[in-house]
């Protein structure tokens, strides 16, 4: 992958949903008014937190190649977005991050314990807003969607600090995780729509691949990026106990001696992991771990070759382009 090339702005990308994605922005402020007095600047923080609103837009983009008013998928967007905050407010402090986007963690501020709360709250409110919809079917793909992020997490808790992860379980992994969410972004934008079962399938197809493309480039950024564009120190998924991709690579490679097996002994965490992110900079992990991302990516590509050339299906691509070569 060419990383010199400069990947299209989600600005240019969102230019056909701008109204759309304004509408769900309003959606998610008004939620502090509508919060109890208690929990309004907590419901502030999160809303006024900004975020790249991906999922979402995915969801708008998927709404548009049938005949309808939109309405139903703004209410979607919001949805989506409140549940990937929820699960960010609870990974964080699973993980005791104290920085997110550049900005303090809900648990770095107010504890683990609200922070925990919080995510409740914010997950049953995004359930709130899916019942709005009236569709049992995307009622039921959400339900589904948070039962799936949950097991991820978990699987990655119970499996923290271990070695012998295949790439299938780590595959599988963040699909769970990650590739649950935005697959269910672009399914239910277009079940809302009206659109055909063919139709549905193939954004079904593509959600899910642009998601696993998007955690591993998630996780090759956590070896490759500067503390400056992650907001916390490169390798911080190593000093969690979370193997990714590129830490896999570099366990298969280098099975002497390995910084990575040290590490997760918990022997000189801090020298290991630098150790680690030298080796996988300095090697072809990186380009291999983009070339994984790739493939992901033009498997989503291929997905929605069949849909009409508009200038949402235009977007949807430039957003695997985005994906691909995003820095942060």
């Amino acid at each position: 992958m060419d990383l010199a090339q400069t990947p299209p702005t989600l600005e240019a990308i969102y230019t056909p949903i701008q109204a759309e994605l304004a509408l769900v922005e309003t959606r998610l402020r008004a939620l502090a008014g509508q919060a109890d007095p208690a929990m309004k600047p907590l419901v502030e923080y999160i809303a006024s937190g900004g975020g790249k609103r991906v999922r979402p837009a995915v969801t708008i983009l998927a709404s548009r190649f049938h005949p309808n008013d939109g309405s139903l998928a703004v209410t979607m967007g919001a949805a989506v977005e409140l549940l990937h905050a929820a699960s960010l407010v609870h990974d964080d402090s699973v993980d005791n991050a104290s920085v997110r986007r550049g900005l303090a963690t809900v648990s770095s501020l107010w504890g683990d314990g609200v922070a925990v709360l919080l995510g409740d709250y914010l997950f049953a409110t995004s359930a709130v807003l899916v019942c709005e919809t009236g569709n049992i079917r995307v009622v039921r793909r959400f339900a589904d969607t948070i039962r799936e992020i949950a097991t991820g997490e978990l699987m990655e808790s119970f499996g923290a600090f271990q070695t012998t992860h295949t790439m299938e379980e780590y595959a599988h992994r963040i699909s769970l995780k990650t590739g649950s969410l935005f697959r269910t972004a672009a399914e239910c934008g277009a079940i809302l729509s009206g659109a055909p079962e063919p139709v549905v399938q193939a954004l079904v197809e593509y959600g899910n691949a642009l998601g696993m493309a998007f955690q591993i480039v998630d996780d090759i950024l956590d070896f490759e990026g500067t503390e400056a564009e992650l907001g916390k120190p490169a390798g911080h998924d190593l000093l969690q106990g979370t193997l990714t991709l590129p830490a896999m690579l570099l366990l298969e490679r280098y099975p002497q001696d390995n910084p990575v097996v040290k590490l997760f002994q918990r022997e000189d965490m801090e020298a290991n992991r630098e150790r680690a992110i030298d080796m996988v900079r300095n090697s072809e992990i990186i380009y291999d771990s983009y070339a994984v991302a790739r493939r992901y990516l033009d498997t989503a590509a291929a997905a929605i070759s069949a849909l009409p050339d508009t200038a949402e299906r235009r977007s949807l691509l430039d957003l695997l382009d985005y994906a691909g070569e995003r820095r942060v």
